[in-house]
C-alpha cells in the first residue's frame, strides 16, 4: 500500500569515479562477494557490486572536503534511524518478509567488521551507506507510508491500539484521496461541455 506521496531523496551515489586507485582500505574479495549476495537478497534488482566499484567510491568520497564528505554520509545514515524506528514501533506492522529483510540489513549495519571496517576514518561507514542506498527501493514504499502514518498520528493524536491507529490512518487517507478525485472530476467537467448552447451569442443584427 502507498498512501503517502513519494519523497525527494539525495542524488544517488556514483558507481564509478575517475581512475581506479589503490588508496584507501583493503577490499577483501570474499567480503565483496558476501556484500553483493546480501544486497541482492535484500533487493534482487540492485546493480552488482565488485571491488573496483567499491574502491572507486572510496576515491570519490576521499576527494571531497572532509565536512562535505561527512555530510554525504550523515544524510544517508539518517535513513537507518528511520528504519530502526519503523521496525521497533509497536503501532506499525510491516509484512513478515519485509521485516526479515530489515533485520538482515540492520544486522549488517551493526557489524564493526564488515566490507570496510567501521574503524577506518571517514570511509568506515561507506559500505553501510552503499548497502542502504542500493537496497533502499526494497524499503522505500513502506518507509514512505510509515513516515506519513507518524505525521498523521502526531497531527490527529491518534488513540487506541496499533491496529486501530492504522485503520484510522487508512480510512482518513482514503477519504482524502476520494475527495481529491471528486474535485478533479468536477474541475475537468468545466472544460468538457457537451452539445451546443441553446442561445449562442450573436454579433451584429
Amino acid at each position: 500500500m502507498r498512501l503517502s506521496a513519494p519523497t525527494i531523496t539525495d542524488d544517488p551515489l556514483p558507481m564509478s569515479f575517475g581512475a581506479e586507485s589503490d588508496a584507501g582500505p583493503v577490499i577483501r574479495p570474499e567480503a565483496v562477494v558476501q556484500f553483493d549476495a546480501l544486497l541482492h537478497e535484500l533487493y534482487p534488482d540492485a546493480v552488482r557490486v565488485d571491488a573496483d566499484r567499491v574502491r572507486n567510491l572510496c576515491v570519490w568520497l576521499a576527494s571531497m572536503p572532509a565536512q562535505a564528505a561527512q555530510d554525504v554520509l550523515d544524510r544517508r545514515l539518517r535513513r537507518i534511524d528511520e528504519l530502526r524506528h519503523m521496525l521497533d514501533d509497536d503501532c506499525w506492522d510491516p509484512p513478515d518478509a519485509l521485516r526479515a529483510r530489515l533485520a538482515k540489513l540492520i544486522g549488517y549495519l551493526d557489524q564493526d567488521e564488515d566490507l570496510i571496517p567501521d574503524r577506518e576514518p571517514l570511509l568506515g561507514k561507506l559500505d553501510d551507506v552503499l548497502l542502504l542506498e542500493l537496497a533502499w527501493p526494497a524499503f522505500a514504499s513502506e518507509a514512505e507510508d510509515y513516515r506519513d502514518f507518524c505525521a498523521y498520528r502526531t497531527e490527529h493524536g491518534a488513540a487506541g491500539t496499533g491496529d486501530e491507529q492504522r485503520a484510522a490512518w487508512i480510512r482518513d487517507r482514503l477519504a482524502e484521496i476520494q475527495l481529491w478525485q471528486h474535485h478533479m472530476r468536477v474541475n475537468a467537467s468545466h472544460y468538457s461541455r457537451r452539445g451546443h448552447a441553446e442561445a449562442p451569442f450573436r454579433i451584429g443584427s
